[in-house]
Protein backbone atom coordinates (compact mmCIF):
# COMPACT_ATOMS: atom_id res chain seq x y z
CA UNK A 1 0.00 0.00 0.00
CA UNK A 2 1.58 3.10 -1.03
CA UNK A 3 0.55 5.98 1.52
CA UNK A 4 1.11 9.78 1.23
CA UNK A 5 0.85 11.88 3.98
CA UNK A 6 0.11 15.85 3.49
CA UNK A 7 0.40 17.96 6.54
CA UNK A 8 -1.22 21.60 6.32
CA UNK A 9 1.11 23.95 8.42
CA UNK A 10 1.38 27.45 9.31
CA UNK A 11 4.11 28.97 11.87
CA UNK A 12 4.63 25.32 12.99
CA UNK A 13 8.03 25.47 13.83
CA UNK A 14 8.27 24.33 17.27
CA UNK A 15 6.78 20.72 16.19
CA UNK A 16 7.04 20.39 12.58
CA UNK A 17 10.56 18.52 12.31
CA UNK A 18 9.26 16.10 14.49
CA UNK A 19 6.03 15.00 13.09
CA UNK A 20 7.68 14.79 9.77
CA UNK A 21 10.62 12.18 11.57
CA UNK A 22 7.70 10.49 12.60
CA UNK A 23 5.60 10.49 9.61
CA UNK A 24 8.33 9.38 7.16
CA UNK A 25 8.29 6.16 8.53
CA UNK A 26 4.51 5.22 6.79
CA UNK A 27 5.08 7.04 3.54
CA UNK A 28 5.74 10.25 1.49
CA UNK A 29 5.21 13.40 3.47
CA UNK A 30 3.91 16.72 1.78
CA UNK A 31 3.72 19.70 4.07
CA UNK A 32 1.75 22.81 2.60
CA UNK A 33 3.39 25.61 4.41
CA UNK A 34 0.21 28.39 4.31
CA UNK A 35 2.42 31.58 4.09
CA UNK A 36 4.32 30.38 7.72
CA UNK A 37 6.90 33.27 8.93
CA UNK A 38 8.90 31.02 10.63
CA UNK A 39 10.98 28.35 9.75
CA UNK A 40 8.41 26.24 9.31
CA UNK A 41 9.17 24.85 5.21
CA UNK A 42 13.17 24.66 6.15
CA UNK A 43 12.25 22.22 9.27
CA UNK A 44 10.26 20.13 7.29
CA UNK A 45 12.44 20.04 4.55
CA UNK A 46 15.24 19.18 6.64
CA UNK A 47 13.32 16.45 8.47
CA UNK A 48 12.44 14.68 5.01
CA UNK A 49 9.49 16.91 3.80
CA UNK A 50 8.96 18.03 0.18
CA UNK A 51 7.67 21.20 1.00
CA UNK A 52 4.96 23.50 -1.21
CA UNK A 53 4.79 27.02 0.02
CA UNK A 54 1.67 29.23 0.43
CA UNK A 55 2.46 33.43 -0.88
CA UNK A 56 0.21 33.99 1.98
CA UNK A 57 -1.76 32.29 4.49
CA UNK A 58 -5.22 30.85 2.80
CA UNK A 59 -6.71 28.47 5.04
CA UNK A 60 -6.08 24.74 6.37
CA UNK A 61 -9.04 23.75 3.57
CA UNK A 62 -7.00 25.57 0.98
CA UNK A 63 -3.44 23.67 1.71
CA UNK A 64 -5.12 20.70 1.82
CA UNK A 65 -6.61 20.86 -1.40
CA UNK A 66 -2.94 22.31 -3.05
CA UNK A 67 -1.51 19.14 -1.22
CA UNK A 68 -4.09 16.68 -3.11
CA UNK A 69 -3.60 18.49 -6.77
CA UNK A 70 0.54 17.51 -6.17
CA UNK A 71 0.13 14.18 -5.90
CA UNK A 72 -3.38 13.02 -8.25
CA UNK A 73 -1.74 10.10 -10.61
CA UNK A 74 1.39 9.45 -8.59
CA UNK A 75 0.37 5.82 -8.16
CA UNK A 76 -0.92 6.14 -4.30
CA UNK A 77 -3.14 3.80 -2.68
CA UNK A 78 -4.27 6.26 0.54
CA UNK A 79 -4.05 9.90 1.45
CA UNK A 80 -3.76 10.84 5.04
CA UNK A 81 -4.40 13.88 6.62
CA UNK A 82 -2.78 15.17 9.51
CA UNK A 83 -1.65 18.73 11.71
CA UNK A 84 1.88 19.82 12.05
CA UNK A 85 1.58 21.09 15.25
CA UNK A 86 2.19 17.86 17.16
CA UNK A 87 -1.30 17.12 18.46
CA UNK A 88 -1.77 13.99 15.57
CA UNK A 89 0.75 10.92 16.62
CA UNK A 90 1.95 9.52 13.05
CA UNK A 91 1.74 6.07 14.77
CA UNK A 92 -1.55 6.01 14.21
CA UNK A 93 -0.94 6.41 10.46
CA UNK A 94 -1.26 1.92 9.81
CA UNK A 95 -3.93 2.11 11.49
CA UNK A 96 -6.46 4.85 9.50
CA UNK A 97 -4.81 3.61 6.24
CA UNK A 98 -5.51 -0.54 6.98
CA UNK A 99 -9.15 0.09 7.19
CA UNK A 100 -9.73 2.02 3.87
CA UNK A 101 -10.06 -1.20 2.21
CA UNK A 102 -13.65 -1.56 3.65
CA UNK A 103 -14.16 2.50 3.75
CA UNK A 104 -13.09 5.16 1.88
CA UNK A 105 -12.53 7.57 4.14
CA UNK A 106 -11.45 6.81 8.09
CA UNK A 107 -11.36 9.12 10.31
CA UNK A 108 -9.31 8.92 13.71
CA UNK A 109 -11.76 9.98 16.26
CA UNK A 110 -10.56 11.09 19.83
CA UNK A 111 -13.80 10.35 21.63
CA UNK A 112 -13.22 6.97 21.05
CA UNK A 113 -10.46 7.53 23.41
CA UNK A 114 -9.65 8.79 26.53
CA UNK A 115 -10.72 12.88 26.34
CA UNK A 116 -10.12 13.45 29.52
CA UNK A 117 -7.47 15.59 28.67
CA UNK A 118 -9.22 17.67 26.01
CA UNK A 119 -10.53 21.02 26.69
CA UNK A 120 -13.75 21.28 27.83
CA UNK A 121 -15.18 24.00 25.30
CA UNK A 122 -12.99 21.42 22.71
CA UNK A 123 -15.18 18.51 23.85
CA UNK A 124 -18.79 20.68 23.93
CA UNK A 125 -17.94 22.29 20.66
CA UNK A 126 -16.87 18.85 19.18
CA UNK A 127 -20.51 16.82 19.73
CA UNK A 128 -22.61 19.67 18.82
CA UNK A 129 -21.14 20.01 15.80
CA UNK A 130 -20.76 16.36 15.25
CA UNK A 131 -24.61 15.56 16.44
CA UNK A 132 -25.79 18.32 13.84
CA UNK A 133 -23.15 16.56 11.08
CA UNK A 134 -24.71 12.97 11.75
CA UNK A 135 -27.77 14.55 11.89
CA UNK A 136 -27.82 16.32 8.08
CA UNK A 137 -25.82 13.34 7.01
CA UNK A 138 -27.20 9.79 8.17
CA UNK A 139 -23.65 9.15 9.53
CA UNK A 140 -23.04 8.21 13.33
CA UNK A 141 -19.87 9.33 13.48
CA UNK A 142 -18.17 10.36 17.12
CA UNK A 143 -15.57 13.26 15.72
CA UNK A 144 -16.54 14.66 12.30
CA UNK A 145 -14.15 17.47 13.27
CA UNK A 146 -10.95 15.00 13.25
CA UNK A 147 -8.15 16.80 10.86
CA UNK A 148 -6.33 13.15 11.54
CA UNK A 149 -8.25 10.67 8.57
CA UNK A 150 -7.25 8.59 5.66
CA UNK A 151 -8.87 8.84 2.08
CA UNK A 152 -8.83 6.32 -0.60
CA UNK A 153 -6.61 8.16 -3.39
CA UNK A 154 -9.67 7.47 -6.00
CA UNK A 155 -11.35 9.45 -3.76
CA UNK A 156 -8.75 12.35 -4.39
CA UNK A 157 -10.77 14.56 -6.99
CA UNK A 158 -13.70 15.03 -4.47
CA UNK A 159 -11.03 16.51 -1.71
CA UNK A 160 -10.94 19.26 -4.80
CA UNK A 161 -14.67 19.84 -4.60
CA UNK A 162 -14.89 21.45 -1.37
CA UNK A 163 -15.92 24.94 -1.61
CA UNK A 164 -14.28 26.29 1.37
CA UNK A 165 -10.75 27.03 2.40
CA UNK A 166 -10.41 27.62 5.78
CA UNK A 167 -11.66 24.94 8.69
CA UNK A 168 -15.32 24.82 7.68
CA UNK A 169 -13.39 22.03 4.84
CA UNK A 170 -13.85 19.47 7.71
CA UNK A 171 -17.38 19.56 7.74
CA UNK A 172 -18.28 20.15 4.38
CA UNK A 173 -16.25 17.05 3.38
CA UNK A 174 -18.49 14.96 5.71
CA UNK A 175 -21.35 16.42 3.92
CA UNK A 176 -20.26 15.47 0.11
CA UNK A 177 -18.97 12.48 1.50
CA UNK A 178 -22.66 11.80 2.34
CA UNK A 179 -23.71 13.30 -0.97
CA UNK A 180 -21.43 11.15 -3.32
CA UNK A 181 -22.95 7.73 -0.60
CA UNK A 182 -19.23 7.04 0.84
CA UNK A 183 -18.68 4.55 3.56
CA UNK A 184 -16.75 6.42 7.02
CA UNK A 185 -14.89 4.38 9.36
CA UNK A 186 -13.18 5.32 13.01
CA UNK A 187 -10.63 4.58 14.97
CA UNK A 188 -9.63 5.41 17.72
CA UNK A 189 -6.68 7.50 18.54
CA UNK A 190 -4.88 9.23 20.87
CA UNK A 191 -3.90 13.02 20.87
CA UNK A 192 -1.76 15.60 22.49
CA UNK A 193 -4.11 18.15 23.55
CA UNK A 194 -1.06 20.47 25.10
CA UNK A 195 -0.05 20.89 21.21
CA UNK A 196 -3.28 22.30 19.89
CA UNK A 197 -3.89 25.27 18.48
CA UNK A 198 -6.58 27.22 17.44
CA UNK A 199 -6.76 29.55 15.26
CA UNK A 200 -10.72 30.12 15.35
CA UNK A 201 -11.63 33.46 15.53
CA UNK A 202 -15.13 35.42 15.79
CA UNK A 203 -15.79 35.80 12.09
CA UNK A 204 -14.86 32.56 11.92
CA UNK A 205 -17.38 31.50 14.09
CA UNK A 206 -19.94 33.09 12.38
CA UNK A 207 -19.09 31.77 9.19
CA UNK A 208 -19.49 28.08 10.72
CA UNK A 209 -22.90 29.23 12.25
CA UNK A 210 -24.09 30.49 8.64
CA UNK A 211 -22.93 27.02 7.52
CA UNK A 212 -24.56 24.90 9.77
CA UNK A 213 -27.73 27.37 9.70
CA UNK A 214 -28.28 26.87 5.84
CA UNK A 215 -27.71 23.08 5.55
CA UNK A 216 -30.14 22.53 8.67
CA UNK A 217 -32.65 24.69 6.40
CA UNK A 218 -32.09 22.76 2.89
CA UNK A 219 -32.56 19.61 5.47
CA UNK A 220 -35.51 20.57 6.87
CA UNK A 221 -36.89 21.54 3.22
CA UNK A 222 -36.01 18.32 1.59
CA UNK A 223 -38.39 16.60 4.52
CA UNK A 224 -41.46 18.74 3.75
CA UNK A 225 -41.00 18.51 -0.16
CA UNK A 226 -40.48 14.19 0.58
CA UNK A 227 -43.51 14.43 2.80
CA UNK A 228 -45.93 16.64 0.16
CA UNK A 229 -44.59 14.12 -2.48
CA UNK A 230 -46.36 11.42 0.15
CA UNK A 231 -49.43 12.98 -0.17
Amino acid sequence: MKIVIIIPAYNEEAKIGEVVKEAVKYGDVIVVDDGSTDSTSTLAEKAGAAVIKHGENKGKGAAVKTGVRAIINNGYDVIVLMDGDGQHDPQYIESLASRINGAQIVIGSRFMDDISRMPLHRRFSNRITTYLLDYLTGYQLTDSQSGFKAISADQAQLLLKIPYDDYIYESELIRVAAAHGLIIDEVPIGCHYDMEKSYIGLSDLLRYIIFITRALSHKIIEKIRMRLNNL
